[in-house]
């Protein structure tokens, strides 16, 4: 744990930002509804959330993985998972997709990266997916920058 203390708290975080906040979570809803498997979204977060160094939010998406029933060793491998050999080609996809977006100043989103994942992912599956990357890109950005204390407990946030 950091011995940092949160410059703001989450919840104070949500009682002064309410648009924002809703706003945030609004977009996660949509890509919730949209028809993507829970999992699979919650995989992608935690990746993006590994690559940004965002604790708040790798614990937040671990508690919700652990509640979803994901097996340890997929949570426990997803940091390196090209050579796990635990994930689906269609999970693998995502990941990948997940690091292009999340590390666009280092990778370019060429039409490769796109055609790749459009060989496991619809044309609105894969759309959907990218607002998810997009999503907790901001989350991360939001909870490294004011500090949020990662939860104990499984949170109500990104």
């Amino acid at each position: 744990m950091s011995t940092l203390p949160p410059r703001i708290d989450y919840p104070d975080f949500a009682r002064q930002a309410p648009a924002v906040h809703s706003a945030l979570r609004a977009m996660s809803k949509a890509v919730d509804d949209s028809g993507l498997e829970k999992s699979l979204t919650e995989l992608i977060k935690l990746r993006a959330s590994q690559i940004n160094g965002c604790a708040f939010c790798l614990q937040f998406h671990l508690n919700v993985l652990r509640k979803l029933g994901v097996e340890a060793p997929r949570l426990d491998l997803v940091a390196a998972w090209r050579d796990a050999g635990v994930f689906s080609a269609r999970q693998a996809a995502a990941l990948e997709w997940t690091e292009t977006l999340t590390l666009m100043a280092q990778r370019h989103t060429d039409d490769a990266a796109w055609q790749a994942l459009r060989l496991h992912f619809s044309e609105s599956e894969a759309m959907n997916l990218t607002v998810a990357i997009g999503t907790i890109n901001q989350w991360n950005r939001i909870a490294v920058a004011l500090r949020f204390a990662p939860p104990i407990a499984e949170g109500s946030a990104a």
